[in-house]
């Protein structure tokens, strides 16, 4: 997409237009979505069109209407050109990922570190995935890991077809066990190894509720959003407030990294944080 910019200079479109054309797309299976400034939104049409005409392995074009928001992280975009459907099947790093644009969003900021836990999971774990998706993390753990049983977890029921959906395009049957609830209240015997909280924002209400569901020993993989001026210490005072409430002490933090930028001075950040149960 370096050059993408540049190819849509070619429009025919008022110059004083130009600097307001988009640099990229996000691109999702065989569909491509467009944000576009409100400056170039009356040739949304136009810039589709360039697209599919010079993009073939696009088959529909979409324009995102506004930020992703509410719990359930529904995404608000609508078909403006090509093929009239928003399902696709997404392929990243050997997995399959069968979507609704429309209905469920997909990240891509993400790729790095849902390639990274591959690498952590040791064999015989057990993985609860607190906001699971379609099974952004989950997939991937259970294809090329070797994991006791995932327990992928998500309270969106446009998410959860999917996940089982995927989980059965990917055949991980027999590691991946889809819940559809919320992974505050829902109860079962397991408790893991290692819990994913792959949810923004406001991740930390969620902490009390992964601590019951840890083994004594046991790894969080944290996100969360936080003000760059805020990094690194209050996102490690959270963690360490919540283990402490719950009964547990944080021996060390593994890995911090800023995963993208999610606002005006506002980063997704992830740490993986190492807990222990102390006595009582």
């Amino acid at each position: 997409m370096k050059h993408f910019k540049k190819l849509l200079s070619e429009l025919q479109i008022p110059e004083s237009k130009k600097q307001f054309l988009p640099g990229g797309y996000q691109q999702i299976g065989d569909i491509a979505i467009l944000n576009l400034k409100k400056e170039v939104e009356s040739y949304s049409s136009e810039i589709a069109e360039f697209i599919l005409d010079r993009f073939p392995r696009f088959r529909t074009v979409c324009l995102k209407e506004e930020i992703i928001k509410g719990e359930l992280r529904i995404p608000a975009v609508k078909v403006i050109a090509g093929e009239d459907r928003t399902e696709t099947i997404h392929k990243e790093n050997g997995c399959l990922y069968r979507i609704d644009v429309a209905k469920v969003m997909f990240s891509q900021g993400n790729k790095f570190e849902r390639m990274r836990l591959t690498s952590l999971v040791k064999p015989g774990e057990t993985v609860i995935d607190m906001f699971a998706g379609i099974g952004y993390f989950s997939i991937p753990i259970a294809r090329f890991s070797k994991p006791a049983k995932i327990i992928a977890i998500d309270k969106n029921p446009d998410s959860y077809r999917f996940l089982k959906e995927n989980v059965r395009l990917n055949c991980v049957q027999h590691v991946i066990e889809p819940l559809l609830g919320d992974s505050k209240n829902i109860e079962f015997r397991e408790r893991a190894d290692r819990i994913i909280m792959g949810y923004l924002p406001n991740t930390g209400d969620f902490l009390p509720s992964a601590f019951k569901l840890l083994k004594f020993h046991g790894i969080i993989h944290y996100h969360d959003t936080f003000l760059h001026t805020d990094l690194w210490k209050k996102p490690i005072k959270i963690l360490d407030k919540e283990a402490e409430n719950a009964g547990f002490r944080m021996k060390e933090i593994s890995y911090k990294h800023v995963v993208k930028h999610y606002g005006p001075k506002i980063d997704h950040v992830v740490l993986d944080a190492v807990f222990e149960k102390t006595m009582t």
